[in-house]
């Protein structure tokens, strides 16, 4: 497929700056008060059949015919309805990689330049090197020291160039490792992805970072440190929908993969098999593929929550379309046609255009019907981005 064949216009207020709300309002002896209350469940989903090739939008009566809600608008479905579509024994996997405050500023000696420091990755603890991306780049060379702090304890030396942006930082800090990371993640800020945070993306909508957006951009089920953006579409999973699930006797396993900031590089090539991918590390466990390949051998579901499940399950599958123990990292670039080998269900969050992302859905959907559904999308109003609104993905 071509690059040019996921293009599309997406209105900028069709992105997600925050997590999905619902405001209440509560009656009160000296009147009414609304307050608003996070409830990343209750996003719109869409539900594509990819066998009889028909969407879902609406919950309907006995009938089939769309509902209506109290205030006579359509009666959309909301994420928590997922539940309702899957069997005792059906098995989700989710990536349960954690996000780590990756973003800082520093200042630059001498000119007091203001730096923007991505952090990517540590690459040897005792040496205190981090793999980083800095903003503006021209102006960071090898040699330059960085200041993050005013006491100036926390300062890092460039001493390498890696990519046009990118550069390794040895971070000058005596001290155990466990309270420098504490002291180096204390500067640091949630990494919210440019086109939230960036007025020349998001249309000069204002978007601060607040207090709450590491809790925001963090799954419920986060455990093992290592991504610098989250696997967006564990983040409608609450607690409270993850018990009903475990009501109905659905299973769940954990994969982790450390996502990394390739899936927004722009693809530079019209021919997508010419494009590579920046590596991810990613772990799969024996107890893990014990769990999926028994629930597979008995002929229940397997649901891949999001792409990067999708992209560590496919680069670990066999031949005999079970999973396989694995430990290190994946370029794996999915995109149409693509035969997949394990899950036979996927979640998934509306993506951008151009993106790998909405390339690796188009593989699982099929072209035809998830551009349809992106299309229905857009019509509707729904919302783009790793705080929108979700896609389920069946095959019937």
């Amino acid at each position: 497929m071509k690059l040019s064949q996921f293009k599309f216009d997406l209105p900028t207020e069709q992105v997600a700056l925050y997590p999905h709300t619902e405001e209440h309002t509560v009656k009160g002896a000296d009147g009414k008060t609304t307050f608003s209350v996070k409830r990343p469940d209750q996003c719109r989903l869409m539900v594509l059949h990819k066998k009889s090739q028909t969407i879902d939008m609406y919950h309907t009566d006995m009938d089939g015919n769309p509902m209506k809600d109290i205030n006579g608008n359509p009666s959309y479905l909301r994420f928590s309805d997922l539940v309702n579509y899957f069997d005792e024994g059906d098995t989700f996997i989710f990536n349960d990689t954690k996000v780590f405050p990756a973003r800082l500023y520093g200042t630059k000696e001498k000119t007091d330049a203001k730096i923007e420091v991505f952090l990517l990755r540590e690459l040897n603890e005792e040496m205190r090197l981090w793999d980083v991306l800095v903003e503006p780049a021209r102006k960071i060379r090898i040699g330059n020291k960085l200041f993050f702090d005013d006491s100036g304890t926390m300062v890092a030396e460039v001493i390498d160039n890696t990519t046009s942006r990118g550069r390794t930082l040895r971070f000058l800090y005596d001290c155990p490792h466990d309270e420098f990371k504490r002291e180096l993640y204390a500067l640091g800020e949630s990494p919210l992805p440019r086109y939230i945070i960036d007025p020349a993306i998001n249309g000069d909508r204002e978007r601060p970072v607040t207090a709450d957006d590491m809790d925001d951009l963090q799954c419920v089920f986060a455990d093992k440190e290592g991504a610098v953006t989250a696997p967006a579409t564990g983040l409608h999973f609450t607690r409270e929908m993850l018990k009903r699930m475990e009501i109905a006797g659905i299973k769940n396993t954990f994969i982790t993969l450390h996502c990394g900031l390739g899936n927004f590089n722009d693809i530079e090539v019209e021919d997508l098999t010419k494009h590579k991918m920046d590596s991810e590390q990613m772990f799969i466990t024996d107890e893990t593929c014990e769990k999926i390949n028994n629930a597979k051998l008995a002929g229940h579901r397997i649901c891949a929550v999001g792409t990067s499940v999708t992209k560590a399950t496919e680069s670990a599958v066999g031949t005999n379309g079970l999973l396989k123990p694995y430990e290190g990292w994946t370029n794996k670039f999915i995109f149409p046609p693509y035969e997949f080998g394990l899950a036979d269900c996927m979640v998934a969050n509306f993506y951008h255009p151009l993106s790998t992302l909405i390339m690796n859905v188009a593989a699982f959907g099929g072209y035809d019907l998830v551009w349809e559904a992106y299309q229905k999308a857009l019509d509707n109003g729904y919302q783009f981005g790793c705080f929108g609104d979700a896609m389920l993905i069946l095959n019937d």
